[in-house]
């Protein structure tokens, strides 16, 4: 079989996954080049959040989870993606290099994953209150694991405590004119390949706190589940590396509960308070926070635009 960097049809294959993968506000913030046997992912600058994302924290996480998207697409073709990080400190955009070489069939969960790429969704509506079963936990768990990452599933009190502090980051990020118009701007009406269309971002809660982020929604308010569940996926480091490496293994995660029939939508505004002023985490054994993530049972969602494959390709294959 063809390397599927050997020809515009494999190429066009693994950009089509890419694509399909979550992303802040579902910016789509990366791009890639591709050269005989190399494959490059950097990241887009013109869609970089700079008021809440300026480190470009969010931004690598979501690269890095198109990054896994990129690998399960490489490995149907019975190819090995060889992938090396942040290869170049003078190409601050550059945050990988995807090389291949030919290697066995992918296992089943490989084309189980692979599938499930076309089939996540970010579900920012009600859950319906059933909890996540431990075993089901525990392969989540273990997903984070694989790519180097920890999912730390809170229990209910847990969950409770977390809900009441993205509230209070919530109220205190709407006091900021800057983040407003930023959220604005990836939230307007119109036909457009990125960004998050009304019927993408639910309803408003009819409680408090909300489990949901509040983008500018004029919809009635309806009830959500009364207890979510909440996950906090976290990295041994804070480094742009550290970062790539969330993105993975929160895609890894995802794709997992796709799986599994489970739901799953952000509640990262403390981490966006958190990067705007500036701050750093106090050291925790358990690592630090990259995303918070609500978990449950959801009816089916649509999926938010998509951009075209073409249109991630940096010059010409």
């Amino acid at each position: 079989m063809n390397s599927p960097l050997a020809t515009d049809l494999g190429v066009r294959r693994l950009l089509l996954a890419a694509g399909l993968a979550p992303s802040v506000h579902n910016t789509q913030p990366w791009r890639f080049g591709v050269a005989d046997d190399l494959m490059e992912l950097r990241a887009d600058p013109d869609r970089r959040l700079r008021v809440s994302d300026p480190r470009g924290r969010s931004q690598q996480v979501s690269c890095g989870a198109a990054l896994l998207n990129v690998r399960l697409a490489v490995r149907q073709s019975s190819y090995l993606p060889l992938v090396t990080a942040h290869p170049d400190p003078g190409r601050p955009n550059l945050l990988a290099t995807v090389r291949v070489r030919p290697d066995g069939p992918p296992s089943e969960q490989e084309r189980r994953l692979y599938a499930a790429v076309a089939v996540r969704r970010t579900n920012r509506e009600p859950f319906d209150g059933e909890r996540v079963p431990p075993p089901v936990l525990v392969e989540l768990r273990a997903a984070a694991a694989c790519e180097g990452a920890r999912l730390v599933p809170l229990n209910e009190a847990r969950s409770a405590d977390l809900l009441e502090y993205v509230a209070l980051a919530e109220d205190e990020l709407a006091k900021d004119r800057g983040y407003r118009a930023e959220v604005a701007a990836w939230t307007i009406r119109g036909p457009r390949f990125d960004g998050m269309p009304g019927y993408v971002r639910g309803p408003r809660c009819a409680g408090d706190p909300a489990p949901t982020r509040e983008l500018g929604r004029q919809v009635p308010a309806v009830p959500f589940e009364k207890h979510p569940q909440l996950a906090v996926l976290t990295t041994a480091g804070d480094t742009p590396a550290d970062w790539l490496r969330a993105g993975q293994a929160l895609q890894r995660v995802l794709l997992t509960a796709t799986l599994h029939g489970i739901s799953a939508s952000f509640l990262n505004q403390p981490l966006d308070l958190r990067d705007m002023r500036h701050r750093t985490d106090p050291h925790h054994r358990r690592g630090h926070p990259q995303m918070i993530i609500r978990l449950g049972y959801g009816l089916a969602v649509p999926r938010a635009p998509r951009r075209p494959p073409a249109e991630l390709l940096d010059g010409h294959h």
